[in-house]
């Protein structure tokens, strides 16, 4: 019987069976071991790296399940015939590959990913630290039921009085449906729409896409309406059908126009003649920069005829995907009714962390901390526009919100425009509706940077469009 030495060493993390298992493999399949080779008995190859018979049987044993070895009545353990004959055909054809070569280099250490450039002082995780601390040491027996379809009823309680206080909404929790994303919700609003046979949806154009998106998919005929200084344009919409519209009326996507009372009126009244509804996005209202943010299109509503929907993740941060719907009374009764067929796709003990954010004051305060800097961010985000003096770039001031338009006044595509933002680290978006072919317009989101990287990247940014602008041109005088 040929001596076999392996390499065993205690002092490392992996367990010593596992050095056993590992090194046998490695030399069975390289060929090192022949097959029918004999190898050692438990108790010798113990006695001779002074290692527990224990321990090379389970090592020895997991050879022999897998079928690298085998036992032979009286005689031991033998390196199996048949797995290495396979493996050694297998070489001719394939390279085993490392797991190195399988999977992407982390150089997250040394490297840092441009576009996961964010503001560090944007959130203050450490109250979110401490409400969640609190959901495990004193709300854990919570934790171990599933959580409410609805949402979690100290969640919604504590909306809807943010709401009533806030917004000028008035709902009970009960009208309240928490949900992962407005996306999710608008699936489960349509689900319930179409239990009163609306089966068309009017959206804006330009307006919010994703949503839009999910009205197709679900099966909705889809209308786009164009919007004019005051929003949409309710003359527009159709007539003697049942339809859903959806809007951002407090400050629209993605020009910022905010929806004037009158307007606002007529498309109530429009909602009650033709026996229809409106979806009012609210998604970052609360984040207007000069006054007072606009009251909701759900607080004039008195015919039952708004569902409105909120998202925390322009107030909180990005991960926190909750979201709610605010269903009229009549809606929320067929809710109830359906809503057995779905379950809760939030986290339960994010809500519940969420609802003691709320009520220890954490988030109005969140709200005014984060009005306060991203009204800076929106100046500088300006100012540096200005100052650059690119007459081929220009910003439109949304006064609020999270982004403002930008219109690139050049013949280029407008994928190249974001491309050159995403290499410095800037989230732009094309507006395809808005796009012809002599300018660009895009949605650049200027809060995920700090004050002070907006200064620099939009300097860069300009300058580096330029550069794109006179390649462009060369080209085009080339292929005269």
């Amino acid at each position: 019987m040929k001596d076999i030495v392996l390499n065993l060493d205690d002092s490392l993390e992996i367990n010593l069976y596992v050095q056993i298992y590992n090194q046998f493999k490695e030399r069975i399949l390289s060929g090192e071991i022949s097959p029918g080779t004999k190898i050692p008995s438990l108790r010798r190859f113990a006695k001779d790296n002074a290692i527990s018979v224990t321990t090379v049987e389970t090592a020895y044993n997991q050879l022999l399940v897998e079928g690298y070895i085998e036992s032979r009545p009286k005689s031991g353990y033998y390196v199996s015939d048949h797995i290495a004959e396979v493996v050694s055909d297998l070489k001719t054809e394939f390279k085993e590959e490392s797991l190195e070569s399988i999977l992407p280099m982390d150089d997250s250490k040394n490297v840092r990913d441009k576009s996961l450039i964010y503001d560090e002082e944007s959130f203050e995780f450490s109250k979110w630290k401490k409400c969640m601390n609190k959901v495990f040491n004193e709300h854990s027996n919570m934790l171990q039921t599933q959580g409410d379809v609805q949402g979690e009823q100290a969640l919604r309680y504590e909306i809807a009085k943010y709401l009533y206080a806030r917004r000028g909404v008035k709902c009970s929790s009960n009208q309240i449906v928490i949900g992962a994303g407005s996306q999710q919700l608008a699936v489960q609003l349509i689900r319930i729409l179409r239990e009163l046979n609306v089966a068309h949806a009017a959206t804006e154009m330009p307006g919010y896409g994703p949503v839009r998106e999910i009205f197709r998919d679900e099966g909705l005929n889809i209308s786009r309406i164009p919007i004019d200084e005051e929003g949409i344009m309710v003359e527009k919409l159709p007539t003697n059908m049942k339809s859903l519209v959806y809007v951002n009326p407090s400050n629209q996507f993605p020009t910022g126009v905010v929806m004037p009372v009158a307007r606002r009126y007529e498309l109530i009244k429009w909602a009650v003649d033709n026996d229809s509804y409106i979806l009012e996005d609210d998604y970052d209202s609360e984040l207007r920069y000069f006054g007072k943010p606009v009251p909701a299109l759900k607080g004039l509503d008195q015919s039952g005829r708004v569902i409105y929907l909120g998202s925390f993740s322009s107030t909180l941060f990005a991960a926190i995907k909750i979201s709610y719907m605010v269903l009229p009374k009549e809606l929320a009764k067929i809710f109830e009714k359906i809503k057995d067929r779905y379950s809760q796709t939030c986290s339960k003990a994010e809500q519940l962390c969420l609802a003691i954010y709320m009520e220890e004051g954490y988030y109005s305060r969140n709200i005014k901390r984060c009005r306060r800097m991203n009204a800076g961010k929106l100046e500088t985000t300006m100012k540096m526009f200005a100052q650059a003096k690119a007459d081929f770039i220009e910003p439109i001031d949304s006064k609020s919100g999270l982004a403002i338009m930008l219109r690139i006044h050049a013949d280029i595509p407008v994928e190249e425009v974001c491309q050159t933002a995403h290499k410095l680290g800037l989230t732009m978006r094309p507006v395809q509706d808005l796009c012809t072919e002599k300018e660009q317009v895009v949605v650049f989101y200027f809060y995920r940077v700090s004050d002070a990287l907006l200064r620099l990247l939009i300097k860069m940014f300009v300058n580096n469009m330029s550069k794109v602008l006179a390649v462009y041109e060369r080209r085009k005088l080339q292929s005269l």
